[in-house]
């Protein structure tokens, strides 16, 4: 909250504290060195529930009314609030759900149905573990993980020699520290059974005790409470500890909890013993001095291997480093600002047909000259007409036959006002930095990594395929990269030489997985078996011996916030540029209007399929909408098995993080006919496209580019990439022109 204050006025609401004034007032508290104002409501202590829910409203409304009327950012920790403040007209409204409340002691009967309730009406949702977000991640189409970040700088000052604080000064050494709240979620059972064992060590404790009562404290001449202790006092403390403890009970209440005090631990320098919370084990049981135990002699043992770790050179600090530089509050602040940005300015209403927005358009009965003509307003002609406008100067003409810009990335919201993707799913991913700079001039981006899981039989599984995959498959217990490597390597079937698709995924899966994954599925998209295809068609889907379920791994994997078809008009809006859709090139052709064309459909079409006719595959989409908020686990499920016609089912909301009460989703099939989309790899036709692509290499007057026009399977990226890098050509061409002009 200190660094959103930074940009903005923040008031951190706080629960009712109970007073014996007769009437309901707010104390207003500034927090030292901060912008950020604590707001303490005081209710009188004999209100009913009614009255105080009452009062509180009426208190936030009239916070609001003092700082001007103006709509504010709404942010909940707990759904509770939310019951007297849903009747703010908010900017925005955020959940930040940092535990599973409902499953704490003494939780109000009601907080279910008062989570359920903000989660409907939240824009964005945060949660703070892995497991807390698995297990809200369909309740929300806007959800998105946020683990413990860590002030490694703060904490880092106890592995220096701080001075000691009183009150743990005469505690006797080895010392084992725990700091946080006292309550059902430790074990403290096993804290007694540990303590009892080993009286030649100190147990201390800081922190408030909640919810139990102090008689159930475990009480030994070896265990220390010594209260709530300060932020900035904690450094102080953990450098008087020889090792940090974690001693939670695995119960409800811990079920989904993602402890920030473990990368403070670590940050300070202290070994960490931890019993096997989920979140723990998955994030940080393979880090240098982590030691998880189950039950009070296996604690124990990991007690004294933390000790000996503590008494070591220190050199297990410098992976720790390494790990923690990877998360801080900076990074986590940076990502959440932009997510509360969006949900705050994201329009999610119908927009006007791109036709109409952004660009000009004009009949064909107003000739006029340009200096180009462009064919296809897809990623390869709108990159290529925004180019030659805006850097070369250029008066620019570009065409598409259908009724709309974007080409296959075209997206538009449908009567339910969901927005879809009529061509099927895009996902835009790019290692380029260069790329992705040029087009964020255009759009803002959503964050977003797409999953993909394979329908095999009863079992959703992921894809590519990785070490969760086989283990779901075979009912087996990879528990690393070797021991999956080392299956996948018993099972490849050697190839020499690879020469197709068959080929590339038999020698480094074998042939059961190739025909789990990828025989039907290749045969329907393609329409010919794998072994009658080039083997780039499955090199493009590697296999991973890590539990990545990550489809893409580049740097850069994010949606234009607002949709492509918006992106796309931003990037045609000039005054140098001529948007005529619905208009097919072969109609004003012959009125020669420029000199020269760029030309992103079919190549074999423009020279009217001289040599005959190129392969492509074609796709068809069904799409539906259902009154449900959410139908899939993830944005695209694949069906491989040939018994099911269609290829994939994809569901948008995953995709552009639209928050609405229906979803949308599109069914797909492979089709030999229709509009053409993916060039068809095989020899024969590469030596087909290359008779058409000699005709084009001797004309000055045309230049092909993108999928179709240089007949090669690119990702957006790649296009986009093409068109850049023809753009500097034709511009260097410009100047060689004027040059021996001038000369």
């Amino acid at each position: 909250m200190q660094r959103f204050s930074r940009e903005r006025q923040v008031f951190f609401f706080e629960e009712f504290i109970p007073t014996d004034h007769h009437l309901a007032y707010l104390e207003i508290h500034p927090f030292e060195g901060t912008t950020v104002k604590s707001i303490r409501p005081r209710i009188p202590h004999w209100w009913s529930e009614s009255e105080r829910e009452s009062a509180l409203s009426q208190l936030l409304d009239e916070l609001i009314a003092l700082q001007g009327g103006r709509r504010p950012i709404l942010w909940f920790y707990t759904p509770l609030m939310f019951t007297f403040a849903a009747h703010v007209d908010a900017v925005a409204v955020i959940y930040d759900c940092m535990d599973e409340l409902a499953n704490f002691k003494f939780a109000p009967a009601n907080l279910k149905k008062t989570e359920t309730a903000l989660m409907a009406h939240a824009d964005v949702v945060f949660t703070g573990g892995a497991s807390l977000y698995e297990a809200k991640r369909n309740q929300h189409d806007n959800i998105h993980l946020f683990p413990s970040s860590v002030d490694t700088h703060h904490f880092a000052a106890a592995r220096d020699q701080l001075r000691e604080p009183a009150d743990q000064a005469a505690i006797p050494r080895p010392r084992l520290g725990y700091y946080g709240v006292i309550d059902e979620r430790l074990d403290l059972d096993l804290i007694r059974l540990v303590a009892s064992s080993r009286p030649d060590l100190s147990f201390v404790f800081l922190g408030p005790v909640t919810k139990i009562s102090l008689d159930e404290l475990p009480r030994a001449s070896n265990i220390h409470y010594l209260g709530q202790k300060a932020y900035t006092d904690l450094p102080a403390y953990l450098s008087g500890w020889d090792a940090a403890l974690m001693p939670f009970a695995l119960n409800e209440a811990t079920r989904f909890i993602s402890p920030t005090k473990t990368p403070e631990y670590l940050a300070a320098g202290c070994p960490v013993v931890a019993t096997q919370i989920v979140d723990v084990v998955r994030g940080y049981g393979k880090v240098p001095g982590v030691f998880l135990a189950e039950g009070a002699e296996a604690f124990v043992d990991a007690c004294d291997a933390a000790l000996v770790m503590a008494r070591s050179d220190g050199a297990w600090l410098a992976q720790v480093d390494e790990i923690l530089a990877q998360s801080s509050w900076d990074t986590t602040f940076r990502s959440m600002s932009t997510l509360v940005r969006q949900a705050a300015f994201q329009t999610t209403g119908p927009v006007a047909p791109a036709a109409t927005v952004g660009a000009r358009a004009v009949c064909h009965s107003a000739p006029k000259a340009y200096d180009y003509v462009i064919v296809g307003a897809g990623f390869a002609g709108s990159v290529l007409a925004e180019r030659l406008a805006v850097e070369s100067g250029k008066t620019v003409l570009i065409c598409d036959r259908r009724p709309h810009i974007g080409g296959n990335a075209y997206d538009h919201y449908n009567e339910a006002g969901i927005l879809v993707h009529k061509y099927g799913p895009h996902i835009f991913h790019t290692n380029s930095e260069d790329i992705f700079a040029y087009l964020s001039q255009f759009t803002a981006w959503r964050p977003y990594e797409h999953r993909v899981l394979a329908q095999v039989g009863d079992l959703h599984l992921p894809v590519p395929i990785n070490r969760t995959t086989l283990n779901a498959l075979y009912d087996l217990d990879l528990t690393n990269e070797a021991a999956a490597a080392r299956f996948l390597a018993d099972r490849a079937e050697p190839c020499d030489p690879v020469k197709t698709a068959r080929d590339v995924v038999i020698s480094q899966v074998g042939s059961d997985l190739y025909r789990t994954f990828f025989e039907g599925y290749t045969r329907k998209q393609w329409g010919l078996d794998p072994s009658e295809l080039d083997r780039s068609v499955t090199a493009r889907v590697p296999t991973r011996t890590s539990t990545d379920d990550r489809y893409f791994l580049d740097s850069f994997q994010a949606m234009p916030l607002n949709g492509y078809t918006r992106m796309f008009e931003r990037m045609l809006d000039h005054e140098n540029i001529t948007v005529m859709v619905g208009t097919d090139f072969a109609d004003i052709k012959r009125e020669g209007l420029a000199d020269h064309t760029i030309f992103t459909g079919p190549i074999d079409e423009y020279f009217d399929y001289r040599f005959g006719r190129l392969p492509y595959r074609s796709l068809e989409f069904r799409h539906e909408t259902h009154d449900v908020r959410r139908l899939l686990p993830v944005g695209v499920v694949n069906y491989p098995s040939e018994d099911v016609p269609y290829t994939r089912i994809t569901e948008y909301k995953h995709l552009t993080g639209q928050v609405h009460p229906k979803t949308s989703i599109s069914y797909e099939y492979a089709r030999g006919d229709g509009d053409p989309y993916y060039p068809i790899p095989r020899p024969d036709n590469q030596a087909l496209y290359r008779q058409y692509a000699a005709l084009g290499q001797v004309r000055n007057d045309v230049t092909f580019v993108g999928r179709l026009g240089t007949y090669k399977y690119y990702n957006m990226d790649q296009v986009v990439g093409q068109a850049l890098a023809t753009h500097r050509r034709l511009q260097k061409r410009h100047e060689t022109t004027k040059a021996l002009a001038d000369a």
